[in-house]
């Protein structure tokens, strides 16, 4: 499964194999084929090549799902360049770190007038380009001559994440890490060229493009691409083009059970959950409107996909599995020691998951410090804690390190927190994620009011915050507070931090 050692090689072959195969489809372009897509990525690759794009080279990549951004990433593949995909719901603040952490040579996004003076505030000589213009660049008569020549060990993406300190590294995935997780996929889900994916993930998460995207192509399947979700379009495009297979988030499945036509899903073969936990109440509704169980996997930004529900036996709600083909599972417990799969199941306690594979990434860019935390002899620390079942399945339940998941998105507390405290009325503030059967978790601010200052509103802090952050960052919910708890050195308790029930809970 493995044909070649990069992604890009793979899928050419696949184009070349079966060049008539229909394998994209967008509402504005119908299906486009194998071979309409190699040739439509080598022009791009070339137009892009004569603009300075070359190996190596970091371009940011952000817009709506569609032909023509599958398009500009492939052909940024091929170039060798690395592929920095950025949420187009980012604002200001949020592009800027990124523009300067990476220094890209171009900026490839659908709202270019509203980046351009942004990514101009840190480097007036990169280039921002619109989607629609990157994927008409035509350099037919200049391909270069090293087109899909990247090697397995050389970056291909760069996925911007990070922890509790809410200034987000860059984790750098190889063309071997990104192939070695989707080839793993393939054997565990059974997916093959008679598969078609219903792709309204986006194509800047991890899960709709290292998963969705690169595992259709590899398996020489195809997709339809849904420009966000809405429960009919998904269960429309379902029937209209025989799909097989759904992958979402939570926040999407409970949408889809309490759709009236959710049964015809029943027609799928598969349905994979993940980015957060699946609550088990929707995990029932959805298999007794469909016949079908949602099969729940488990995987970040650093290492693509690690741990899955099987295929063929139990698809425990709650759980997220056995280690992929390839991927290696060990568990720290508190004392320091480091067990095994066999000895955490054995003795039922919690710890943080280390992993190592072929798909697990080799560090963050110009992250040296972080680089040495995030390593124990090899083994990368996920923060993730959890625990085994005598039957070997992991559960995750908790996070060492404070993210929050809403609706399938990232979200870390400190940044959110840094914006809310330069609110006038805000003294104090501390975020956390508190449970939702929508959302996952919602983004829940305890804020303490500045002396002299009236409480602001829900409404106001979400709409102060709105200048500064991505939409699904701000909070929910807002519970004013005397004081935050803290401990004996004065840092915040986040855990003793408690919600009011909801009125008419």
């Amino acid at each position: 499964m493995m044909r070649d050692g990069t992604l890009v090689r793979s899928w050419v072959q696949r184009w070349y194999a079966e060049p008539d195969r229909d394998v994209l489809h967008d509402a504005r372009e119908g299906w486009i084929t194998g071979a309409q897509l190699d040739q439509r990525t080598r022009r791009v690759a070339a137009g892009l090549h004569r603009r300075g794009v070359g190996r190596g080279c970091r371009v940011l990549l952000s817009g709506a799902n569609g032909i023509d951004l599958v398009v500009v990433h492939i052909a940024l593949l091929r170039l060798g360049a690395v592929v920095v995909p950025v949420n187009g719901a980012y604002r200001e603040r949020e592009v800027t770190h990124i523009v300067r952490d990476c220094r890209p040579v171009m900026v490839i996004v659908d709202d270019d007038a509203v980046w351009s003076p942004w990514v101009a505030s840190v480097d007036q000589r990169c280039p921002v380009v619109s989607v629609a213009a990157a994927a008409r660049a035509d350099g037919s008569a200049d391909v270069p001559a090293d087109i899909d020549a990247a090697a397995p060990e050389s970056p291909a993406m760069i996925g911007y994440t990070s922890g509790t300190t809410g200034a987000p590294k860059g984790a750098v995935l190889s063309h071997a890490n990104l192939q070695a997780s989707v080839a793993a996929l393939a054997i565990a889900w059974r997916w093959t060229e008679d598969d078609r994916l219903v792709l309204c993930l986006p194509l800047f998460h991890m899960h709709g493009l290292g998963v969705g995207l690169h595992g259709t192509l590899f398996a020489g399947g195809s997709a339809v691409l849904l420009d966000g979700f809405d429960s009919d379009r998904v269960i429309d495009a379902a029937g209209k083009h025989h799909a097989t297979l759904f992958f979402g988030v939570p926040t999407m499945y409970h949408r889809l059970v309490e759709c009236e036509r959710v049964s015809e899903l029943a027609r799928l073969r598969l349905c994979v959950a993940g980015s957060a936990p699946l609550p088990p109440s929707v995990h029932d509704a959805f298999r007794a409107a469909t016949g079908r169980t949602v099969l729940e996997r488990y995987g970040m930004t650093e290492t693509v996909m690690l741990v899955s529900n099987p295929y063929d036996g139990e698809r425990r709600a709650g759980a997220v599995g056995f280690p992929l083909p390839g991927v290696e599972v060990r568990f720290t417990r508190e004392s320091g020691a480091i067990v095994d799969l066999s000895a955490a199941a054995a003795d039922g306690g919690t710890g943080e998951i280390l992993v190592r594979g072929p798909n697990v990434f080799s560090g963050y860019w110009e992250r040296p410090a972080s680089n040495v935390a995030a390593f124990i002899d090899g083994w990368f620390r996920t923060g993730d804690l959890a625990t085994v079942a005598p039957d070997g399945y992991i559960t995750i339940v908790g996070r060492a390190k404070e993210l929050i998941i809403s609706g399938g998105f990232n979200v870390y507390p400190r940044e959110v927190e840094e914006v809310l405290a330069s609110h006038p009325a805000v003294a104090e503030v501390a975020v956390v994620g508190t449970p939702s059967n929508e959302w996952g978790e919602e983004v829940t601010a305890f804020v303490v009011v500045r002396s002299g200052h009236v409480a602001p509103h829900r409404d106001a802090l979400r709409e102060f915050c709105g200048e500064q952050l991505a939409r699904f960052k701000l909070p929910r919910r807002v519970v004013i507070v005397d004081t935050l708890p803290r401990n004996a050195l004065g840092k915040v308790v986040k855990h003793e931090l408690r919600c009011p029930p909801l009125p008419g809970k």
